[in-house]
């Protein structure tokens, strides 16, 4: 098992607009759901119709992703506010 370990370490994540990148992910299977379903027959004829309901639930799951990485967003902004406030001079520390 030790072939495997790995030797260096893991680069950071990257970081950028995740919930522009979600939202516009909902929106392509939302869109790709509601141009399928006119043609619901034809997929049912010759027993396709889980390609509706595929982007049906990517668009759920999307809508659920949205919600995910927008508290992930807020919390990494609050956490960044914290810690600016922590190290930013206090009043006490101005007087000296």
């Amino acid at each position: 098992m030790a072939k495997w370990t790995p030797r260096h370490e893991a680069p950071e994540p990257l970081e950028g607009p995740i919930v522009a990148t979600i939202t516009g992910g909902t929106i392509l299977w939302f869109v790709m759901f509601l141009v399928q379903v006119p043609f619901y027959g034809w997929f049912a004829d010759r027993d396709l119709t889980w390609w509706v309901w595929t982007c049906l639930a990517g668009a759920g799951l999307g809508l659920i992703g949205i919600w995910y990485v927008r508290g992930r967003e807020a919390a990494i902004k609050r956490s960044q506010a914290a810690a600016d406030a922590d190290t930013a001079p206090t009043a006490e520390n101005s007087d000296s």
